[in-house]
């Protein structure tokens, strides 16, 4: 009998829906549905409405009993977040009270060897979190060299980048590299076997072809900026993340539209620019503690960052917040220059 998968947990439950502030009468928007943990506990802790999006049709098909608990106070809707201005607007509602955010893969999706997610269960080598696109065998096979290499130094921060891309490239010229298992092996055959409680060495460059295939980088950012227009004044914008890269990125966000970048040093007077679009919650970042951590061990690397949007007007949008040299997701990119 294969394994069960553990249920979903969702990190930093009662921060987030502290930071939301559920009200009666409010519509809010949960961008990554997955298991529904956030949707639940908001609609359950105020007589108000979510709209909730996920890429992954398995995720919404799977939510039957929040249908059926919650009614009509409970939208679904199969697209991306960073769809979420023109999906609110078709579903009628011109501006949103909050939207919460928990990037990253699902421990749901992870779980499921035939996603192709994980190093640490062999499956097909797939890694789309939606049902279309380029999946990881076709990348992994095909694209060219230096944009493999690329994918793993920006998105994976690995610094032997270039000697897993070798070995990758060696393997494919004998057999076509279908399983998640033989990437992992390959991988370790450059970067040695895991040891102890230490990082799978298979972690980054995992990551990486994840963050690439599924533009997660690039549907953080379009996310955050329709936010931005989409929130109305006093809504609310939470975000959990998992990782360096997008931390960074809504981190350096918070701190343009809240006026804290750009200023030399506190000691000097503010200088006039922009009115601020966000005001950032008090606590800047909060992080999941020992007993959670305990209980879950994904939240470990969990960050929660929040902000409540002002009057002033949006920001305009821009890509100097994705990584230095970040590889656009692009069929021809993907396929070495392929038609």
């Amino acid at each position: 009998m294969p394994p069960t998968s553990a249920p979903h947990v969702p990190v930093l439950l009662s921060e987030v829906v502290t930071a939301i502030s559920p009200a009666k009468g409010d519509i809010y928007l949960d961008g990554t549905f997955g298991a529904g943990g956030y949707t639940r506990a908001v609609l359950e802790a105020a007589g108000c409405s979510v709209l909730a999006l996920d890429r992954d049709p398995q995720a919404l098909a799977d939510a039957g009993a929040l249908v059926d608990a919650f009614g009509a106070r409970l939208s679904l809707v199969e697209g991306c977040f960073g769809d979420m201005e023109a999906v609110a607007q078709d579903a009628g509602f011109a501006e949103l009270d909050g939207v919460m955010l928990d990037l990253g893969v699902s421990s749901m999706q992870i779980d499921q060897p035939a996603r192709g997610f994980s190093f640490m269960r062999d499956g097909p080598l797939d890694m789309r979190m939606g049902a279309s696109g380029t999946s990881a065998e076709e990348l992994v096979n095909e694209a060219d060299p230096a944009l493999l290499a690329s994918i793993l130094s920006v998105y994976g921060e690995e610094r032997r980048a270039r000697a897993i891309v070798r070995a990758l490239v060696v393997r494919r010229e004998t057999a076509r590299i279908t399983r998640t298992g033989e990437l992992a092996e390959i991988v370790c055959s450059v970067l040695g076997q895991p040891r102890g409680k230490s990082a799978h060495p298979a972690t980054r460059t995992f990551q990486a072809l994840r963050i690439y295939l599924n533009d997660e980088l690039g549907e953080l950012l379009r996310g955050l900026h329709a936010a931005e227009r989409i929130l109305r004044p006093g809504g609310r914008l939470v975000i959990v993340t998992f990782h360096s890269l997008e931390d960074r990125m809504v981190k350096q966000f918070l701190a343009n539209r809240s006026g804290r970048a750009g200023r030399p040093s506190r000691h000097l007077p503010e200088q006039a620019g922009p009115a601020s679009s966000f005001e950032e919650l008090p606590k800047r970042s909060q992080k999941a503690g020992a007993d959670e951590v305990a209980r879950n061990s994904r939240a470990r690397s969990a960050r929660l960052r929040g902000a409540v949007r002002t009057t002033a007007p949006a920001f305009p949008e821009d890509e100097s917040l994705l990584p230095m040299g970040a590889p656009k997701l692009t069929q021809t990119a993907a396929m070495g220059g392929r038609p």
